[in-house]
C-alpha cells in the first residue's frame, strides 16, 4: 500500500499501510509506546495527524516525517513547526484565578479501555463560573484538544515532567 507521509496523515492510517512504523514512533518518543493499547489504536490513532503526534511526543515534525519515510520508503510532503501556541502564550488568566472541580487520570481511564473524551465532556458541560478540570495524560492529547476547542471550550496544556497537565473550562459565553 502506498500513502503519502505529510503533516494530516493519521497515525492510524499510517499504521495500517506500514506496520513497521509503530517501531519507528516509539523510537522517537517514549510516548507513543501507547500505540500498543489496542483503546488508544482505535480511537486516538484514528483521528491524531502526524503534526498533532508530534506535539504530543514533544518531537519535530520535520524529524518525525523524514524518519517515517526513511523506514516506509513512502513519500513525503514539506513540514512546519511542531511548537504549540500553548507553550509560547504562557498560563491563562482563567487558569490561575480559577478553581479545580475534576481531576481525571487520562492514562488510568485508557489502561481500563476507557476514552477519556466522554468524560471530559460530561464534566465541562456541569462547570460553572470560574470552574475548570484537569486532564492528566501520558503524551499530548491533541485529538481531545481539539475536539474541546471545536466544542468551544477553553483548553490550555503543559508539560509537568513526563505528564501532560490539560485544563479545561467551558467559555463564557455557554455560562
Amino acid at each position: 500500500m502506498s500513502l503519502r507521509i505529510e503533516p494530516g496523515t493519521k497515525v492510524g492510517a499510517l499504521l495500517e499501510a506500514y506496520p513497521e512504523a509503530e517501531r519507528v514512533l516509539v523510537d522517537l518518543a517514549p510516548a507513543f509506546a501507547q500505540l500498543r493499547n489496542p483503546v488508544v489504536r482505535r480511537t486516538v490513532a484514528k483521528v491524531a495527524t502526524l503534526e498533532q503526534a508530534a506535539k504530543m511526543g514533544g518531537i519535530s515534525l520535520s524529524t518525525m516525517i523524514e524518519k517515517l519515510c526513511a523506514a516506509t520508503g513512502a513519500a513525503s510532503a514539506t513540514t512546519g513547526s511542531a511548537e504549540s501556541a500553548d507553550d509560547l502564550a504562557g498560563t491563562p488568566d482563567w487558569v490561575t484565578r480559577g478553581r479545580v472541580v475534576q481531576d481525571v487520570d487520562a492514562g488510568s481511564l485508557l489502561a481500563r479501555g476507557v476514552h477519556p473524551l466522554r468524560e471530559i465532556r460530561e464534566a465541562v458541560g456541569g462547570l460553572g463560573p470560574g470552574e475548570f478540570v484537569i486532564l492528566r495524560a501520558p503524551f499530548r492529547p491533541e485529538p481531545l484538544l481539539a475536539a474541546m476547542r471545536r466544542e468551544g471550550a477553553q483548553v490550555y496544556c503543559t508539560a509537568e515532567g513526563e505528564c501532560h497537565v490539560v485544563y479545561i473550562a467551558r467559555t463564557i459565553s455557554d455560562r
